[in-house]
């Protein structure tokens, strides 16, 4: 018999941990190993009992059990160095659903994951940053992690220890971009004149130095591989550049969900609290949360609260960081700690007893209460609103209605220059551009304690 793992691995000899189940007669399953070219070190039994004798079958290689297959894959990974995971178990111990779980705790162990017919790699990450090194990843887009990364950002430079902040997205630059905001033009007619020259005038590193104030690179991405891989980037000559700054520490900001290219010493993991939980525990969703040491929740409104969606997502991360394993005694992989935030937006300039118009990414069911802030807490008199920043028809339409409104308060998002900021300018309107601000609500502890405790981490790795 041959087996069919040889296009896979080729003629290399490797070491390797073979996931088997009970549903397979142990001699199959025994000869199915030693045809296997590389030496099998261990064997996890993931479960299934159908063909087996005793609890634990005689395949010529030690075998390790667990709770659940997750819990039996994580025994092998501990019990054993290994340069493979081969999967020779089946339905209908293991579906297809199960093995993507699998595959993300795998890979967030830094092995390739394999079987008959497929093979999911690590995202190489070299290690390029000569100095501490946090990302700020996420589920997707419009998740908040511009805002968290803002966030954190400005508390560090509060402190004296200002950092770079590498962005990458899908509209940066033709080659990475330094922006300094105490000399980069960061002014509604400074940018719109950059977007009249052809340029993507919302991109993240441009926000990022305007709200935080810290200097930012930017550069660009194309495509997402289902572990975050981008299909094509500058984002290594980004870090390149962060290097030769002063600046003692780095944050690298994701795009999407695709997550920087490079190695971090800590990872923050942004999550919105309605997110699709299929997408986050299946699929590879939650090899962003393995890789994670602070996961913030972001957009827990009351109503969320109320529900019991924050506290079930709670326990959803909760159980991710035991490897996806349903089992409550199941020791942690990874453990990240949890903040669970909201944002509120912060207008750059002051705002009080202004008609204002206020335009953003939010979802509908969101602006009423952002709006509401911008009143309550900034003195704003909000005349209109409009929650389609990142679809230009209708934004357009919307703006017809805003000329009772002499501010326009805008984010510095997707069409917030171009045109949200355009049409308001030439009908003689001022234009104020707004921050996201995460405030917390629950979780381990404060996001500004949580976030200033990952970048510890990062330190002390850096450091050792």
């Amino acid at each position: 018999m041959r087996c069919p793992v040889d296009y896979v691995l080729g003629a290399a000899r490797m070491r390797i941990l073979a996931l088997v189940d009970g549903e397979h007669y142990p001699p199959v399953v025994r000869t199915a190993l030693g045809n296997l070219p590389g030496t099998v070190v261990a064997a996890a039994l993931l479960g299934g009992g159908e063909k087996l004798l005793t609890a634990v079958p005689d395949l010529g290689v030690p075998v390790v059990t667990g709770g659940d297959p997750e819990g039996a894959l994580e025994a092998g990974l501990a019990s054993v160095e290994c340069d493979l995971v081969y999967d020779l178990s089946d339905e209908p111990v293991i579906d297809a659903r199960r093995r993507m779980r699998l595959a993300a705790l795998t890979l967030a162990h830094g092995i390739p994951y394999a079987g008959p017919d497929f093979r999911f790699d690590p995202p190489p990450r070299p290690r390029l940053a000569t100095k501490p090194s946090v990302a700020i990843i996420g589920t997707g887009k419009r998740t908040g992690k511009t805002a968290v990364a803002a966030h954190l950002a400005r508390l560090l430079r509060e402190q004296g220890t200002p950092p770079v902040l590498v962005t990458m997205g899908r509209g940066g630059p033709p080659e990475p971009e330094l922006v300094d905001p105490t000399t980069f033009d960061l002014t509604p007619r400074g940018l719109l004149a950059l977007a009249q020259s052809g340029r993507h005038a919302a991109s993240d590193h441009l926000e990022d130095a305007l709200v935080a104030g810290v200097t930012t690179i930017g550069t660009r991405r194309c495509g997402g591989g289902l572990a975050g891989s981008p299909g094509d980037d500058t984002f290594a000559a980004g870090v390149a550049l962060a290097n030769q700054r002063p600046e003692p520490l780095l944050l690298f900001e994701g795009s999407g969900s695709a997550i920087p290219p490079v190695a971090a010493d800590a990872t923050i993991c942004v999550v919105p609290a309605d997110v699709d939980r299929e997408l986050l525990a299946g699929y590879l969703g939650s090899y962003r949360v393995l890789l994670s040491d602070l996961v913030v929740v972001t957009m827990a409104e009351t109503s969320l609260a109320d529900s019991g969606s924050i506290s079930s997502l709670e326990r959803d991360v909760r159980r991710l960081a035991r490897g996806g394993s349903a089992d409550p005694a199941s020791p942690p992989t990874f453990a990240p700690a949890i903040a669970v935030t909201v944002l509120r937006p912060f207008p750059l300039e002051p705002v009080s007893g202004r008609r204002v118009f206020y335009a953003t990414t939010a979802p509908a069911s969101a602006v009423e209460k952002l709006a509401d802030h911008l009143e309550h807490e900034h003195g704003a008199e909000i005349v209109g609103t409009s929650h389609h920043l990142a679809n230009r028809s209708r934004l357009t339409a919307d703006l017809e209605a805003a000329d009772k409104a002499d501010v326009l308060v805008v984010e510095l998002k997707a069409a917030a220059v171009d045109l949200a900021t355009r049409v308001s300018l030439e009908r003689g309107m001022e234009v104020v551009f707004c921050d996201n601000r995460v405030v917390s609500v629950g979780g381990d502890g404060p996001f500004e304690e949580l976030a200033l405790s990952t970048v510890q981490h990062a330190i002390e790795r850096f450091a050792s």
